[in-house]
This record gives C-alpha cells, structure tokens and sequence, in this order.
C-alpha cells in the first residue's frame, strides 16, 4: 500500500459551506480592508494641525518662517501675479479661479470622450470635495494666538486654497486618464502642485502645514472615491515605465527647490522645498495603487 503525501490531499469543505463558493472575508476584514487609507490620510490631516498650529512649538516654528514679510526674495516672485502688469502662474493670484473653471471643463469634456460617467463623477466630486472640505475646515479649525504673534500671523491659513485647486484638479485628471496616459497625468500632477505648494510658501502666502493639510484633504478624497467606485471602474494598480517614478520624483523635487528658493535665507528655501515635496510623494503613493476590493462570493459555471 502506498502512501500519499499529506500536502496533496484535497481539502474538504466544512459542512454546510457551498462547495462552489470561494472564501468570502468577513465583514469585519472587509471593513478594514475598504477604509484605511481615507481614515490615515485624514488622521495625518489632524496630527498636522495640531501639531503645527495648536501648539506654541508648531507656531513658533512655522511664524520664524514667514519672518521677512517680503516676498520678492523668493526666486519664482516674477511667476506669483505680484508683480504689477505680470501673470501669474497658475492658479496664483487673479488665476486661481479661471485654473479651477477650465479644470472641471477638461474633466468633463474627457468624460464625454471616453463615456467614463462613474469617473468622472468621480473626479468632479474630488474637486468639489477637496475645496468644499478646505473651506470647512478653515473655519471650523481655530487658530489660537499662543505665541503673541504679530496681527499678520494669526489670519487663519490652514489649509491653503491655493494649493487645494493643482491637487484636486491633478488627482481628478489622474482618476480619468486612460490606462496608458495616468502614468503621465500623474507625473504632470506632481509637478505641478509641488512647483505650487514651494511658491505659496517662498512667497510668504501659506505655511507648510498649510500645503501638506490641502494635499492631504484631496488624497483623502481621491482614496475615498476610487474605493466608491465600482469595481469595473476603479482604478487598478497603476503600470507605469520603469524609469518613470524616478524621472517624476525628481522632476518634482527640483520644481520645489525651484519655486520654494529664496535669495534671503537657505534654511527657509529648504523647509519650503521639503514640504512641497512631500505634496508630491503623498500624491503619488495615493495614485500608484488602486484600490482593495474584497473577493465576492462566486459561483462555478457547469
């Protein structure tokens, strides 16, 4: 009599399981596996603020920062609308609301290309998010004067609007690019909203946390759209050249050096050039995987 390895055995189900049936998670993994992301990012959203700006540590911090009150020593000041009879890079200044208009116009005009109807509802609802939840938050989350700051300091700032417009436009963009293009949508995206986020701050208009809070708010918007979505239409994994994430990360990390450059000071040049970097890494680690979606109970075909 032989004997068999026990490794090649077949299982047996256990009685009154549906034997054509795959495992199904439970529904306390599956609440895990559909919510993390959006949670973590908005819990990132609330350690920024409270670390930064209800703490007298945070604000002295960031205040020593903004200590010139002079933004034409920033490199990209000619690029900022200050200028008189100059244009602005957008969505700076007098830009920031035909960039947020012809933005959503791209999205839908995409949408009607290539009848996405689920993303680009998706998208949209991204922009409108994002924006909708920099308004709230800016005037439900105080700014407690605890370290007698000069009158200019103490304005509420968080999160930064300007910011807010590159990063949900950007995010939305990517949600409806066709598989081939996201890679480069994304690429484009980063660049973008890190070249924004170092000008608002070597310009004196917004403080680090003030970017990383909006960049935050639309990842968490994004996170939570493509996990909405159904499951033909979300995003996947996203497939992209291999030289690609090095190419776009150092693309943005030299747009940020470059728009967060000041002639006055090199530790403020490097702050602002960090933090707007990281806007770009948060951007790409929440667009470079597609969401977990829970395996469904199926069925064999005889």
């Amino acid at each position: 009599m032989t004997q068999q390895d026990p490794s090649t055995l077949p299982t047996h189900p256990d009685p009154g399981q549906d034997p054509g049936a795959t495992a199904e998670p439970s529904p306390a993994r599956a609440v895990r596996l559909r919510v993390p992301a959006p949670l973590c990012l908005v819990g990132l959203f609330l350690v920024v603020y409270l670390i930064a700006v209800c703490t007298p540590f945070g604000q002295r911090a960031e205040n020593a920062l903004l200590s010139g009150y002079d933004a034409k020593p920033a490199w990209i000041y000619d690029w900022s609308g200050a200028v008189y009879g100059s244009s602005a890079m957008p969505p700076l200044e007098q830009t920031a609301m035909p960039t947020l208009l012809v933005g959503i116009a791209v999205i839908a005009a995409v949408t009607l290309v290539r009848r996405c109807w689920w993303q680009g509802c998706a998208a949209t609802g991204i922009v409108v998010v994002t924006l909708g939840s920099k308004e709230l938050t800016r005037m439900i989350l105080p700014r407690p004067d605890l370290v007698d700051a000069h009158v200019s300091l103490i304005e509420p700032s968080f999160p930064s609007g300007h910011v807010a417009i590159p990063a949900g436009l950007a995010l939305g963009a990517t949600l409806i690019a066709s598989p081939r293009i996201r890679p480069y949508a994304t690429a484009a995206g980063m660049l973008w909203l890190a070249v924004t986020a170092g000008a608002v701050q070597a310009t004196y208009h917004h403080r680090p946390s003030d970017v990383l809070g909006s960049t935050l708010l639309a990842c968490a918007c994004y996170s939570l759209a493509t996990r909405l979505l159904p499951t033909a239409d979300a995003p996947g994994a996203m497939r992209h050249p291999r030289v690609l994430p090095a190419v776009a990360l150092a693309l943005s990390a030299a747009g940020a050096l470059l728009a967060g450059a000041r002639d006055d000071s090199v530790t403020q040049s490097l702050v602002f050039a960090a933090a707007a970097f990281l806007c770009a890494v948060l951007f790409w680690f929440t667009t470079a995987r597609g969401p977990a979606h829970t395996t469904r109970r199926t069925r064999p075909k005889h």
